[in-house]
């Protein structure tokens, strides 16, 4: 009997593989991604301290209150000019994007690309 496993668990396969080639440092953290079906997030990481330095979503009433959805790709676009801006004032210019087993397409790609025009390098 053949099973078919989820694409959820088939993401986090793929996210758990890509994991191992690389890392946030403080010189260089990592843009990590999540896309739910209703919202998107994103936090910037320091993995060899193991925190969190800058995280943004669309559910925060800053960047939900200028949209007219929260999982399209204005939103995302939304959500990666925030946390690039946020970033930037806490003086991180250069990130290791991560995209969690996503495809590059659509709504991770907007995020990627808000967070280039606020001026993060990745």
């Amino acid at each position: 009997m053949i099973i078919k496993k989820s694409r959820n668990s088939q993401r986090r396969r793929r996210h758990s593989r890509a994991r191992s080639y690389f890392a946030g440092t403080a010189e260089r953290p990592r843009l990590c991604v999540y896309r739910a079906n209703k919202h998107m997030y994103a936090q910037i990481i320091d993995d060899s301290s193991h925190t969190t330095l800058v995280s943004a979503s669309t559910l925060e009433t800053g960047i939900k209150a200028g949209l007219e959805g929260t999982a399209d790709v204005a939103a995302a676009k939304a959500v990666g000019e925030a946390l690039g801006r946020r970033a930037l004032d806490k003086g991180i210019t250069e990130v290791v994007f991560d995209r969690s087993g996503y495809i590059y397409h659509g709504r991770v790609a907007a995020l990627a690309e808000g967070a280039r025009e606020a001026g993060l390098k990745f």
